[in-house]
Parts: C-alpha cells; structure tokens; sequence
C-alpha cells in the first residue's frame, strides 16, 4: 500500500478563517417584550404580559400562558431551525438571529391571537365589548420584538 500525499489546502484554510471571522463575536437574540414597550399610560408591557401569562389569583385574572405554551412547545425545534438558517445564510449571524427572532415573535403574536386559554368573565366581556382573551387593544401582541446584543 502506498502513502497518500496531500498538498495545498490554501483554499482551505481561508475558508475556515472566513468562517471564523463571521462567528467570532458572540450574539444573544432576546425575544418578547423589551425595556421600551409600554402604553399609552407609561405601563411596560412585560408587566402586563407577565400577569397574563401567569395570572394574578387575587385579582381574579386566571392564567393565560400565551409565552410559557410557545417556550414549552416550540423550543426544542428552535436549535435544528437556527442551524439550517446558518447554512441558508452562508453563517450570517446576525441574518440567522434576525430571522430567528422574526419566526419566534410570529409565533408568540399567533399564540395570542388563537391559544386556547381561560373565557373571559362576563363581566369583562361586556366591558371589551367582545370575548377575546389577551385581546383589547392589540397593544401587547404587537409590542412583541427581539433584538440582537
């Protein structure tokens, strides 16, 4: 059996360079309601989503767990999905997080509009004038954002 000779590999070495440069600085997408959400009134809106999602029992609001139901059932699809968008995107980070970011917000926006979650109490309903929970405004469905640190 003869020795097997490999030569070059210039080609090579500048594309994992390149590679390297491209992940070299570290990222964290952070996705929901950020620092500068509120409304009209100065409320930030992570306070509201909070109580949504988990319920205040003294208050009577029941829980709603629109951000907890999208963690719990989406989450371990977020990894595979990240790695085929570094591929997509020839390892464009801060593409790849962007576009992340962007599917995880529709999937909580969709969670709000159409989870299934507690009915309303009557009296709410009347109030709102309709029987859609996490629904009023559309404030807090469409504050959800990300960013990219």
């Amino acid at each position: 059996m003869g020795a097997v000779r490999i030569t070059g590999g210039e080609k090579f070495q500048a594309a994992m360079m390149a590679l390297a440069e491209k992940v070299r600085s570290p990222r964290t997408l952070r996705v929901g309601f950020l620092e500068g959400a509120k409304y009209p009134d100065g409320t930030p809106v992570a306070m509201v989503a909070v109580i949504q999602n988990y319920g205040a029992p003294r208050a009577g609001i029941p829980p709603r767990p629109f951000f907890s139901n999208v963690v719990a059932e989406k989450s371990e699809e977020w990894p595979g999905a990240i790695a085929g968008l570094l591929k997509t995107t020839n390892f464009d980070i801060d593409k790849t997080l962007a576009m992340t970011g962007e599917a995880i917000k529709g999937q909580i926006q969709n969670e709000i509009f159409n989870g299934s979650f507690t009915p309303l109490a009557p009296a709410t309903v009347k109030r709102k004038g309709f029987d859609k929970p996490l629904v009023y405004t559309g404030h807090m469905a469409s504050s959800v954002d990300y960013e990219i640190v």
